[in-house]
């Protein structure tokens, strides 16, 4: 098999003249009839090491692919390789049994090469009971990280594949993935009964990929980032990650918005909306996806530029996996992340209902995620490390950190406390104890294990609090400790770890990057730029001046955060003013003009430059639940009867209710009040928020006295603000 010409039908099936990396070692290895377990990025070239054996082997090749769009792709791209038809075929829940017939017939007749399966299809008994019948030339595992629970995207039903191969009939496996790490390797060759096959892996670094990590303010501040982002990027494809379907469809509708051609794509959208998208994104008539992870598997654009993530992704392994879709064609691919530490936190809290080994899983992939994005050290030397490769150089001068490196500071003192610490608890413990443990604090954990008593205890009481992550996660990729993976991430000493404490040296790192979730609510920081308290001043000013000739509370024309927005973005027309947090159309012309004026003068006494992120549309959120309520108000339904309907309680309706109004739209509640309260209990409550200077509950509340229930004065402010406000 080895004398095999194996350029000839490279260069007659896919016109290239040479082979990439280790394909023609991987493809004569499955010609020997070996078992073959192939790691190789994204834009590696994987699809060609199972292709190119399958059209020159007897019989047909099975390829158990996870994802229908991808099985279409590579169908229709062996398909086209050749004049005949049936080349490759593909069996799914999406094909009807005159279809399925059809694949059966070209199989039978030896036409077909290539069939994809479904790993839900492979174990239907119709299935496996004529795959007996066939010549099977080898099994392909694409996408085999799904096998294991300490992959990104684990798939249960993938666990069956090796039972179902022992039925159908035995022949070679080759297993590809574009991310495992060691865990997750071992993993898939158990799992598939191939401990003892070759393995081909290449290297991990994408030096074309630019990799960097944003602070993740407010949910405008970063839409107003990603439309800017786009705009400086025209006509470029990119794809936009998001964990949730809802945030899919509004980022997508706002950059729509902002003459950007977008679409959005995720599992709740029919089949047919999904592929035209995805048609769509190749043949370039849009030019960016905003998309749950649901999309990208196998997706084959070259020159995809740009990948951003709306949301920090649950494991590092996603994470690469999503960024590697970017610069296939070697050309540019930008990587952007968004994080917060208060997305990890929301990331947490959806682990809760699984069982405590998955969330124990779930939690060491997402402390590396965090790892990731909030150190300083170069980002593609962090990559690599997860994926056990070493990187040299000191700067890799594509990505933020390497491109603004931090100073280095000392840390040879903090490294001996820690990995003294580490010999002196046995090496039987996770990072967030040892931390505990070198700042000397007496957790219920470290008190229950009688650690507190140990001589290091508190070792590190004096140094910087902020050093013992950097630290920890600067020794790992250093080679001084490592994480024992299978066992809940306990750090253990390496050899040079036990080396560094008989005989300290010099050990240099970098601070983490700080993220602070506070930030967003920051007076003005909103929309990413910086109060200018001069225009803030004389905002407020005008509001109050404004507020006395309509004889109405200054809080009525414009709320506090409404000026810190203006005071920020500058905005100079109505249109602008409406994007404004808490302005409406019927409140931009009602009270807009003097502030515009103002702000306009403002900047050119000044000679401001506007923000660009001032020409950014943003897209009303008018969730379904607000549309109800306010058509069952417009419909005078009682609002009691309305939360009923819409399974809340009668609070929750009220702080809808309140959310409507101080956006601007205008209800009349007054067919309620007039039913449920005294008429002077109304007019009371109404003249003292016509004089208060402020609309706050708990004021208001201690001001009125006990005769009024809270639920009243609510019911009254919102007729206020909707009669004076709207």
């Amino acid at each position: 098999m080895n004398e095999v010409n194996l350029i000839e039908p490279l260069k007659k099936y896919f016109g290239f003249d040479t082979f990439k990396g280790d394909q023609e070692a991987i493809i004569r290895n499955l010609l020997a009839g070996n078992d073959s377990f192939v790691l190789m990025p994204t834009g590696g070239g994987k699809s060609l090491c199972y292709q190119l054996p399958s059209l020159i082997m007897d019989g047909t090749a099975i390829v158990i692919s996870p994802l229908i769009a991808l099985m279409k792709n590579q169908v229709d791209v062996i398909n086209g390789l050749s004049e005949e038809d049936g080349m490759a075929h593909y069996i799914n829940s999406s094909l009807n049994k005159s279809a399925i017939d059809l694949v059966k017939n070209d199989i039978k007749e030896g036409k077909t090469k290539l069939l994809y399966v479904a790993p839900e299809s492979l174990t239907k008994d119709e299935y496996v009971d004529f795959l007996r019948s066939v010549k099977i030339s080898f099994y392909a595992i694409d996408e085999a990280h799904c096998i294991s629970e300490w992959g990104h995207d684990f798939r249960p039903e993938y666990r069956n594949i090796r039972p179902i191969i022992n039925k159908i009939g035995r022949a070679p496996i080759i297993a590809l993935t574009a991310t495992a790490t060691d865990k997750v390797r071992s993993d898939i060759k158990k799992s598939l009964g191939i401990v003892d096959a070759d393995e081909f892996k290449s290297s991990f670094n994408r030096p074309n990929l630019y990799y960097e990590v944003r602070q993740k303010t407010s949910e405008e501040a970063t839409n107003m980032q990603i439309v800017k982002f786009v705009k400086q990027h025209p006509g470029k494809s990119g794809i936009i990650y998001c964990l949730s379907r809802k945030k899919v469809e509004e980022l997508a509708a706002i950059l729509c918005a902002n003459e950007i051609k977008a679409a959005p794509y995720h599992a709740g959208l029919d089949s047919a909306t999904r592929s035209q998208t995805q048609d769509d994104f190749l043949m370039e008539r849009i030019d960016v996806i905003v998309a749950t992870i649901a999309f990208g598997m196998g997706i084959d654009k070259p020159d995809v530029r740009f990948v951003i993530h709306y949301d920090i992704p649950k494991s590092l392994e996603g994470y690469y996996q999503e960024t590697g879709r970017a610069g296939r064609d070697g050309g540019e691919g930008l990587c952007i992340a968004f994080y917060s530490n208060k997305d990890l936190k929301k990331l947490e809290k959806f682990m809760e209902n699984k069982t405590s080994a998955e969330q124990e899983i779930g939690r060491q992939l997402l402390q590396e995620t965090a790892a990731y994005a909030e150190s300083s050290v170069c980002r593609r030397k962090m990559l690599l490390h997860y994926f056990g490769e070493e990187y040299h150089q000191e700067n890799c001068g594509n990505c933020d950190n390497c491109l603004h490196p931090k100073t280095k500071i000392e840390a040879q003192e903090p490294l001996l406390i820690v990995l003294t610490a580490v010999a002196a608890l046995k090496e039987n413990f996770k990072q967030d104890y040892l931390i505990d443990f070198v700042k000397g604090r007496g957790t219920d954990d470290i008190v229950s294990h009688k650690h507190n008593e140990l001589e290091c205890f508190g070792a590190g009481e004096d140094e910087d609090p902020k050093i013992w992550n950097p630290v920890i996660r600067q020794a790992l990729i250093a080679g001084y400790l490592k994480k024992d993976v299978e066992n809940y991430g306990l750090l253990k000493l390496t050899s040079a770890g036990k080396k560094f404490i008989k005989k300290p040296s010099s050990f240099q790192i970098v601070m983490d990057n700080e993220f602070n979730d506070t930030e967003e609510e920051t007076a003005g920081e909103g929309h990413g730029g910086a109060l200018d308290p001069a225009l803030y001043k004389m905002l407020v000013d005008l509001r109050r001046d404004v507020a006395k000739k309509v004889n109405l509370p200054p809080y009525v024309v414009f709320m506090d955060v409404s000026l810190e927005q203006m005071a920020t973005v500058y905005p100079v027309t109505i249109e602008e003013l409406q994007n404004i947090q808490g302005v409406g159309a019927g409140k931009a012309r009602k009270f807009g003009k003097p502030f515009i004026e103002l702000i306009k003068r403002h900047c050119e006494e000044n000679e401001i430059e506007r923000p660009e992120d001032l020409r950014i549309r943003t897209v009303a959120k008018k969730s379904m639940l607000k549309v109800k309520i306010i058509q069952s108000i417009d419909r005078q339904m009682a609002l009691d009867d309305i939360a009923n309907a819409q399974g809340i309680d009668f609070d929750e309706l009220l702080n809808e209710v309140d959310a409507i109004v101080y956006s601007g739209t205008k209800l009349n509640i007054d067919y309620f009040l007039e039913e449920v309260m005294d008429e002077d209990h109304i007019d009371d409550i109404y003249d003292y928020f016509l004089e208060s200077e402020t609309d706050d509950l708990k004021v208001a509340m201690k001001e009125l006295g006990n005769e009024y229930e809270e639920d009243e004065v609510r019911l009254v402010r919102i007729k206020f603000l909707s009669e004076k406000a709207n």
